[in-house]
């Protein structure tokens, strides 16, 4: 990638060489449909169950737990929707946090319109939900399900799952965590129902997600009924790609503790500096109870699609929490719930193997590149 340092992985993590490796290798060997019966069809199921067994165990679940579906989005979409439809008896109301995930608002969304009722819980200026307060929605007594994430993907804030977790418990709501920031980063927390996540966050193969179901825990699909996946999830099986996720998620468990430390402090370097090299500038989310690899701020009098455009120009692959620009006012649901400034909105998000001396040229680049946007804007 030659200069261009690459600072996404809250998007997508680079593919892990131990996927790659494992990648290269299933597609020749498991290529055949598990389902079938004859020799290549067996191993191909052999390695589909390996993969299961593997991921259920980073997880904490039960391999007969484990569903692979093609995304981490549809994982959501099938969690939220089939959960609440396994329990429409029990009630159809659904609490959520306000910064959750696109996938959980919209699943939530598709709920209401259909006669259910959604309650949404605010969050504080570092973006986590108050525990009090999700306590006090899911004693409804037709709550069906209660949705919170792990960590906040664009400002990386920890979410207090187990305070959550204990209050659902206490009144028998299943609780769907979220892990996509998290998986093979942190360790799961415990207490969730059902738990989500999304592969390519953890150096595996996009089209893969995870849908855990805990034994015990009423879900009913609410497409039309498929053999594979547990009948939870239809179509065909990407045994390779799922190898793969699989070889990912275990090679980046085993780094983890030692990766996590340092990029935590790479973040905090940047949290640190950022506030003193540039005018204006507001670090956002919490400064201790956050994912390790993901920073964000925001600069006053500063376009963020421009500021994008040019930090990309001087060899950094960054994003934006907030679609602030000329072509859209509105900027994202995360920083306007945490009522945080919005404009020059920059996340920083570490991927394995990120260097120091990336993050210090990031840091020397960044003051003048800040200062001649707001020149050219009539600001500065």
């Amino acid at each position: 990638m030659g200069l261009v340092a690459y600072f996404d992985a809250a998007s997508t993590e680079p593919l892990h060489p131990q996927a790659r490796e494992a990648l290269l290798a299933a597609i020749d060997v498991g290529w055949a449909d598990p389902a079938r019966l004859y020799g290549q069809a067996r191993r191909a199921h052999l390695l589909l169950e390996q993969a299961r067994t593997e991921v259920a165990e980073a997880l904490g679940a039960r391999p007969d737990e484990v569903s692979f579906t093609s995304s981490g989005t549809q994982a959501v979409h099938l969690g939220v929707l089939g959960t609440l439809h396994g329990r429409r008896r029990a009630g159809r109301h659904l609490v959520t946090g306000a910064v959750e995930h696109s996938s959980v608002l919209h699943a939530a969304s598709l709920h209401e319109r259909g006669g259910g009722t959604v309650e949404i819980v605010g969050v504080d200026l570092r973006g986590r939900v108050d525990p009090a307060a999700f306590k006090a929605a899911v004693s409804r007594p037709d709550t069906g399900l209660a949705c919170l994430q792990t960590a906040n993907h664009e400002v990386g804030t920890l979410q207090p799952v187990d305070e959550v977790a204990a209050a659902c418990q206490e009144h028998g709501v299943p609780l769907l965590v979220d892990a996509a920031q998290t998986a093979g980063r942190l360790p799961i927390p415990q207490g969730w129902s059902v738990l989500t996540a999304s592969a390519h966050k953890w150096g595996g193969p996009a089209g893969v997600g995870v849908l855990a179901v805990r034994k015990g825990t009423r879900f009913r699909s609410f497409l039309p009924e498929d053999e594979r996946e547990k009948r939870r999830v239809p179509g065909f099986e990407n045994v390779p790609a799922i190898v793969a996720a699989a070889a990912a998620l275990r090679a980046m468990t085993a780094e983890a503790v030692r990766e996590r430390s340092r990029l935590s402090a790479l973040v905090d370097k940047i949290r640190r500096t950022v506030p003193e090299i540039v005018p204006d500038v507001e670090v956002i989310g919490d400064p201790v109870e956050r994912a390790p690899h993901i920073v964000t701020f925001s600069c006053l009098y500063v376009d963020g699609e421009v500021l994008l455009t040019e930090l990309d120009k001087a060899g950094f692959a960054v994003s934006s929490g907030s679609s602030c620009t000329a072509s859209t006012l509105r900027p994202s649901h995360v920083l306007e719930a945490m009522g945080v400034l919005t404009h020059g909105n920059v996340r920083v998000s570490l991927p394995r193997g990120a260097s120091a001396a990336e993050v210090d040229r990031f840091l020397a680049v960044l003051p003048d590149v800040v200062h001649r946007i707001r020149q050219d804007a009539g600001v500065a």
